[in-house]
């Protein structure tokens, strides 16, 4: 069996890291081998972070290399364009429609892109892109961080050989108990979005 290599990117304080141990424990779910590695920014909150995820048989190494991606889960603008480069040919950009410019960014001339020049840039790589509004389907849902639940939903449906209650049943776990009925919502909005935007 082949090596899945999954990339989450987002800034401190977003979930990419629950994202990431979740996407890992559903690989382990499936009794295969997960690895994965970790790079924060500077801040814990509004740096960047980024988390390699690897499934497979055989796994040696938890860090995937530029042009390997199989799925790329972006859970902010610039950052999901920010590592575009490591999507192997025909690979799957989840892209969220979060923005969250960084602090740098006003005190020099650069500009934040527009949501149309990511999209154009992205289309440039590959032609499998899901752009999710997850911000927003997670406010309608009344909490703001159940955005990464709606990202993993959409990827539990792009992923449709994996059983759907193998990622519910890892999200379950790994919440907080209180926050386990608004997840499990997020994630059922995930995958209905997906299959709309992919009709």
């Amino acid at each position: 069996m082949t090596v899945t290599n999954f990339l989450v990117t987002g800034v401190g304080g977003q979930g990419t890291l629950l994202a990431a141990d979740i996407i890992a424990q559903v690989g382990l779910a499936q009794g295969l081998e997960a690895k994965k590695s970790e790079v924060h920014g500077m801040a814990q909150r509004g740096g960047v972070v980024v988390s390699h995820v690897r499934w497979g048989e055989r796994v040696h190494s938890p860090l995937i290399s530029v042009g390997e991606v199989d799925y790329l889960i972006g859970q902010e603008i610039v950052e999901g364009m920010r590592f575009l480069h490591y999507l192997k040919p025909g690979g799957v950009l989840l892209l969220s429609s979060e923005t969250l410019p960084p602090p740098s960014l006003t005190l020099s001339d650069m500009r934040y892109p527009e949501v149309e020049e990511a999209l154009a840039a992205a289309r440039a790589v590959t032609d499998r892109i899901v752009f999710i509004p997850a911000p927003k389907l997670a406010e309608e849902l009344g909490n703001r961080k159940v955005a990464n639940t709606i990202l993993l939903g959409a990827l539990s449906a792009q992923m449709s050989d994996v059983p759907p209650e193998y990622w519910l049943d890892v999200i379950v776990r790994r919440v907080p108990q209180k926050a386990v009925e608004v997840n499990r919502k997020a994630f059922e909005v995930g995958r209905a979005y997906h299959d709309q935007a992919t009709q």
